[in-house]
């Protein structure tokens, strides 16, 4: 009987101890199911509020809807920012899994850099030649599947709404324009010109008007009649006329109004303002002193590489080289289809090259076609448009083949890797084929990680066994020369007060980049302050853990293994990613 009671005696006393552990695993799911509802509330509100990004990536719920660019509207989305911060912030991790931990951390850490990031109002300055409404709203019809008659009319009712999302940013113009929160007067005037060459252009010839040109089966030839006569009249009056009412308001009222100096330290809070778009663009505590520093130093290495290539082709200096290089008629392109022809030859047979490198291979397509004539003159010699989640939309290669006489065919390999594959395409098509990632995750982009790795890809075509031609390895050096001078010349500007033509002189002397791409490089930086500074810094963090895996692990490294594990989480943090990797390497341990 004793031996009874202390049996009972002692089920009694884990009593306790069991009511708690069940109350916790309760606890655990409710907290977990909280997160995964969030975070869905969160993307649903996202892709209200951007109807525009949520229709290119295949979320047809509000085709018909167009993005609110007033103040109100986006003082709204910073209260909304807040208090999605709030709630994230309630939800305890304890016990999360890793994923989960992940998921919390990285949507409470974008929210809070959004909420941060209002105090210098970017929205009052909305445009430069690299970026804005104006560039954005002529390429969301190439981005768009048509597939039937609701498709078309859809985005006949957006095109009807455009004239009032005009409206509104030169509002917020205006309002920039009072608080000195002003471009370069010289980039605007860029802006007026790439606005009335869309005006001037015919509807059937738009950039609005192309959808019209290629009607899917689905859609029969009488409504393509209606379609047509439909599109043809709102982009005649309400479309053109509405790029041509900005391109005059850009170029009689606020481009005069430009500021005179080029850097960011001009504007009001500038010293501040350029810190904060360095630590969001390289994702680090990073001063803009240090990654000066860090650019003098890359430069001086990639310099003493491009050097050993010049003296390997019978030439004592890289002075003597580069002039070689550049009165070489064989290392420019025959013609604009000839650019085309030489980036798919690379990415083709670097496609056939990948199970070499990777485990995980994406399966969206890829496509290389040329950039679009209204913005090519001030565009980068090419830059890539993912394609759609579900893999109808394959990614898309944008090729400048604009004066295609001063170009030099010694970059095209290297820029092949960067755009296609293995880098931002197989990245980014990757990121989106993760299911079991919440979709903020499957589509962020960290601009240290994103630009980091596609980086870091141009030199994966060396390890391969590629870059066979001395002067496209070399042009591979000058291509990574060009981000390593973006470090030196980008806090240069806005950190250092540089004048404009310090930066180009600073790139002739260390680079035979085309003087074509000098120029435009260089008012990109003045455009967009810090975020030239991303590429080396994600480039050098990914090469520097996989030194650390190499050293560590010894025979135990797998190159493909290693690779899996960058590209399996998504666009990551530089901080976030060491951390990954740190934990991948004592598991293979």
């Amino acid at each position: 009987m004793r031996r009874v009671l202390i049996v009972l005696l002692a089920i009694a006393s884990l009593a306790p101890a069991l009511r708690a552990q069940e109350l916790s695993a309760e606890d655990l799911d409710r907290r977990r199911v909280a997160l995964a509802k969030l975070l869905d509330e969160q993307w649903d509100y996202t892709m209200r509020t951007s109807p525009e990004y949520a229709s290119i990536l295949g979320d047809k719920r509000f085709n018909d809807q167009v993005s609110d660019n007033s103040e109100k509207a986006i003082l709204a989305q910073v209260a909304k920012s807040k208090d999605f911060l709030r709630r994230f912030e309630a939800i305890s991790p304890r016990a999360f899994s890793e994923t989960e931990r992940l998921n919390r951390d990285l949507m409470i850490r974008g929210l809070r850099e959004n909420v941060e990031d209002a105090r210098f109002r970017a929205w009052l300055m909305p445009v430069n030649q690299m970026n804005g409404f104006h560039l954005q709203l002529p390429q969301i019809p190439s981005l768009l599947p048509f597939t039937n008659a609701k498709d078309y009319d859809d985005y006949e009712a957006r095109m009807r709404k455009m004239p009032k999302q005009f409206d509104d940013v030169v509002a917020n113009m205006r309002k920039g324009m009072a608080a000195k929160l002003m471009p370069p007067r010289f980039l605007l005037e860029k802006v007026a010109d790439q606005a009335e060459s869309i005006a001037k252009s015919t509807p059937e010839d738009s950039p609005f008007g192309a959808p019209l040109k290629r009607f899917p089966d689905a859609v029969p030839e009488n409504e393509r009649q209606r379609i047509r006569a439909a599109w043809l009249d709102v982009i005649r009056t309400d479309v053109l006329p509405s790029f041509a009412k900005f391109a005059k308001f850009v170029r009689d009222d606020y481009a005069p109004h430009g500021r005179t100096e080029f850097g960011v330290w001009s504007l009001p809070d500038g010293a501040a303002r350029y810190a904060n778009a360095v630590k969001r663009m390289t994702t680090t505590d990073l001063t803009p002193r240090e990654i000066h520093d860090i650019g003098l130093r890359e430069v001086a290495r990639i310099e003493g590489e491009m050097l050993t290539i010049a003296q390997r082709q019978g030439y004592s200096d890289l002075k003597s080289f580069r002039a070689a290089v550049e009165a070489n008629p064989d290392l420019r392109p025959k013609s604009r289809e000839n650019v085309l022809e030489i980036y798919r030859g690379f990415i083709d047979r670097m496609t056939a090259k990948l199970p070499e490198l990777f485990g995980r291979l994406p399966k969206a397509k890829l496509v290389v076609v040329p950039t679009e004539s209204y913005r090519e003159q001030q565009s980068a010699s090419a830059d890539y448009d993912q394609g759609s989640p579900d893999g109808v939309r394959p990614g898309r290669i944008n090729v400048n083949t604009f004066d295609f006489a001063s170009r030099k065919t010694i970059f095209m390999e290297s820029t092949a890797y960067h755009e296609g594959v293995p880098g931002h395409h197989m990245q980014i098509s990757i990121a989106q084929e993760m299911t079991d990632l919440p979709m903020f995750r499957r589509q962020s982009n960290d601009t240290a990680y994103v630009e980091g790795w596609a980086l870091y890809s141009e030199r994966l075509g060396k390890d391969i066994g590629f870059y066979e031609n001395p002067f496209n390895d070399y042009g591979r050096l000058n291509d990574e020369m060009l981000r390593a001078i973006r470090l030196v010349v980008d806090t240069g500007l806005h950190d250092k007060h540089w004048t404009r033509d310090q930066v180009v002189q600073y790139f002739r002397d260390h680079s035979s980049t085309d003087e074509v791409e000098i120029q435009s490089e260089t008012d990109r930086y003045i455009a967009w302050p810090g975020q030239a500074t991303a590429y080396k810094i994600g480039q050098l963090t990914i090469l520097r853990l996989r030194d650390r895996a190499q050293k560590e692990l010894g025979p135990k490294f797998d190159i493909r293994a290693f690779h899996d594990e960058v590209l399996g989480a998504g666009s990551l943090p530089m901080g976030v990613l060491e951390e990954r990797i740190g934990r991948w390497i004592d598991a293979m341990k």
